[in-house]
């Protein structure tokens, strides 16, 4: 497993990498507009660094890019570039080796910018959007999900609450209110708060049948305090 995913960060570095390779970088001044030297070979020399300490990870996978030096002092100089166009690099400790890295999309997003390493930056950009899709979509899955192991927990109970009811009592013996409630509940045990309210006559709204299944419980309630009293007796 840690062998595959050493093949994939390696092969994404190493597309980056080629492309980086193919650039003009004539061409890339202009299209950056690089009039100052400071900024030319300061570009060029976060270029040369990327080239020969860096490894970016697929961003299918995570967000990971890292400047590998066998110094700490080596590592200084494109921490150094990278904090002047407002990145946030940290720092850390492989082995014997030292590394400057980044683990924000966004922030690794500029870099690639930076080199003008067009194909990449698509690559990156596309897998964000991916993950952001299937993020929302596990979102909401989860919260329908939840939301359905709600309502079961609710009529469940609510099921328990009228039987009881109806053993001890009897539901013949509940306002009519109630009792079309209870019915119908029992009747149609999965059906939501909405789809109860709609089946009654005439229909309520979802917060009066709430009303009325928490008049119910209280009823089961007071039941089951009464047969507890009866019984210590």
């Amino acid at each position: 497993m840690a062998e595959e995913k050493q093949a994939k960060k390696a092969s994404f570095s190493q597309k980056v990498k080629e492309e980086l390779r193919r650039i003009d970088f004539t061409a890339l001044e202009k299209t950056f507009n690089m009039k100052a030297d400071d900024e030319k070979g300061r570009r060029e020399k976060l270029r040369q660094i990327f080239l020969s300490n860096a490894s970016l990870t697929n961003p299918q996978k995570e967000y990971h890019l890292e400047f590998v030096f066998s110094k700490a002092e080596d590592g200084r100089e494109v921490e150094e570039i990278l904090r002047h166009y407002s990145l946030h690099p940290k720092q850390g400790k492989r082995g014997k080796n030292h590394m400057v890295y980044l683990k924000d999309a966004s922030e690794i997003a500029d870099v690639l910018k930076l080199l003008g390493a067009v194909d990449a930056l698509m690559e990156l950009e596309n897998a964000r959007i991916l993950k952001e899709v299937s993020e929302n979509v596990n979102r909401r899955v989860n919260f329908e999900a939840a939301n359905i192991n709600r309502t079961v927990k609710a009529s469940l109970k609510q099921q328990e609450e009228i039987q009881y009811i109806e053993e001890v009592l009897g539901l013949d013996r509940l306002e009519k209110a109630l009792k079309e409630v209870a019915k119908r509940r029992l009747q149609y045990p999965d059906a939501s708060l909405e789809e109860l309210a709609q089946g009654l006559e005439p229909p309520i709204g979802k917060s009066g049948v709430n009303h009325r299944l928490r008049k119910l419980a209280r009823i089961a309630k007071e039941l089951r305090e009464e047969q507890s009293a009866t019984h210590k007796k």
